[in-house]
């Protein structure tokens, strides 16, 4: 018995494999950045690991995403489909290793006999006797040797596909963190927003109720009230739509974060807001996008399909299956365990197709196939990534000087404004002209909150576009808790290989 189970280990253990050997794959994308008149100038240094709490430093936008990475429920069904990832692959794993299956039972037996004597009287007796028969014994059930390293091969591609599965769910989290930046800036454009065009009501009210004192004094025309009340009406409606903004504003936020939010932890202005999303290290190798989540996930899915080759190879070889009883029979209870008792049973079956018309090479080819497919979406996602980074660089690099520029620009319009309106009270200009400087004013001001927002988001898609956050691999994942779960309990134990 001990000779067997040796046997049965050593050839679960020690088979070969035929998966062709890969190479470190060319990721097919320049060594660094372009630079160009609407490029950020760039040094091959490496880029140092970063957590958004380094890029978001406001401590309200803080808290919004750590409660998120608790109660989001998409990041819970990512966490969920990495512990059922992690169970195929055990499952896989399992059929390395030989079933040991234990049976018992018993069988009863009983016979009745009679005998007849005499003539002419009868007198009979009849006699029974019940026998029972005991059984114990392990087998193996068809165990299959894995010569030729199909099951092995098989297994490498499950665990393969598991880590795809966790590198895919970071991709959430990652997405989830700078989609929670975006929506907590754009609450903070819509309320500075909302300041704009209640201030705007409010000049517009002044405006109206001067207009209607110099049409009473006979010194303004009354399209000159006609005009001022069309400007506060559009006013209003303005107030309105941006009060709705920022409802649906909050209501997003609390999809996000998966709960409701306390009022303190939103921003009153964009002015606010903007400034505490960090800037990136300037100095960053392109190589960085190796580590993006969607990167790493076409790089295990290209990994499992080069695995799946050696399965295809070694499924053309001979399957070799085991079989093994080792028990006990007896009529007797008592001299169940004796030595006498003992039976064991071995067998061994190989089988080979002989004709399948090609299938088997053609399902080696198609592998193949697969995998050079898998090769091209893994250079396609790191040539994708590349691109979102140098778009994100080519924004950042022009955003500032738009910003000084319209910075300018709402400085002119106001000034215009301002002197448009003492010249129409001074009788000098119609009061055409000074709704024509409200107009612009309001436009301008509404253009620097928007870009101010634009500017801030950029610096959130740069973020997310390199995907280098240092928290990645001890992802919030790992921790996610059950709903109604005892304390500890989580959807995923650990984001390394499974035991």
């Amino acid at each position: 018995m001990k000779r067997a189970a040796a046997l049965l280990a050593l050839l679960s253990t020690s088979c070969a494999t035929m998966e062709p050997h890969l190479d470190k794959v060319d990721p097919a994308i320049p060594a660094s950045w372009p630079v160009g008149s609407a490029e950020l100038a760039q040094s091959e240094a490496a880029l140092p690991a970063v957590t958004y709490k380094q890029i978001f430093t406001d401590p309200r936008l803080q808290t919004l995403i750590e409660q998120a990475l608790v109660n989001n429920r998409d990041l819970m069904t990512a966490a969920a489909n990495i512990a059922a990832a992690r169970e195929q692959y055990r499952i896989q794993r399992a059929q390395q290793f030989p079933q040991l299956d234990a049976n018992a039972g018993v069988t009863v037996s009983g016979k009745r006999s009679s005998s007849n004597s005499g003539s002419g009287s009868g007198s009979g007796n009849s006699g029974s006797g019940v026998s029972a028969n005991y059984t114990a014994g392990l087998s193996v059930p068809s165990f299959e040797v894995d010569l030729f390293g199909r099951l092995r091969s098989m297994t490498h591609a499950q665990f393969e596909r598991y880590l795809a599965t966790e590198a895919g769910a970071r991709e959430t989290r990652l997405a989830l963190v700078a989609q929670i930046a975006n929506t907590w800036l754009d609450y903070a454009a819509d309320s500075s927003l909302l300041l704009v065009s209640q201030e705007t009501v409010k000049t517009s009210q002044d405006s109206v109720r001067l207009t209607r004192i110099r049409l009473e004094g006979g010194i303004a025309p009354r399209t000159d009230l006609s005009q001022a009340q069309e400007i506060l009406s559009q006013a209003q409606a303005n107030l309105a739509q941006q009060r709705t903004l920022v409802a649906q504003d909050v209501n997003a936020l609390q999809l996000l974060v998966g709960g409701p939010i306390a009022p303190s932890l939103l921003p009153p202005s964009i002015e606010q807001a903007g400034p505490t999303v960090a800037e990136l290290p300037a100095g960053v190798s392109s190589y960085v996008l190796l580590r993006r989540p969607d990167v790493v996930q076409a790089e295990y899915q290209l990994r499992a399909a080069n695995a799946d080759i050696g399965a295809a190879r070694a499924a053309l070889f001979p399957k070799i299956t085991l079989t093994g009883l080792l028990g006990f029979a007896s009529s007797a209870l008592a001299s169940l365990f004796t030595g006498g008792a003992f039976a064991w049973s071995a067998g061994a079956n190989a089988a080979y197709t002989i004709f399948n018309a090609g299938a088997g090479r053609a399902n080696v080819r198609l592998s193949e196939a697969q995998r050079n497919a898998a090769l091209a979406t893994y250079q396609g996602t790191v040539q994708t990534a590349f691109r979102e980074v140098s778009d994100a660089l080519a924004r950042r690099a022009t955003m500032d000087d738009q910003l000084a520029a319209t910075e300018r620009q709402q400085a002119a319009a106001a000034d215009v404004l301002t002197l448009e309106e003492a010249r129409y009270r001074a009788g000098i200009d119609s009061f055409l002209n000074v709704l024509d400087a409200q107009r612009s004013y309001y436009g301008v001001q509404e253009t620097l909150v928007n870009t101010r927002r634009t500017a801030a988001q950029n610096r959130v898609s740069i973020y997310q576009s390199l995907g280098g956050d240092a928290l990645i691999e001890n992802s919030p994942l790992c921790s996610v808790n059950y709903v109604g779960a005892p304390a500890g309990a989580t959807l995923a134990t650990d984001c390394t290989k499974p035991a």
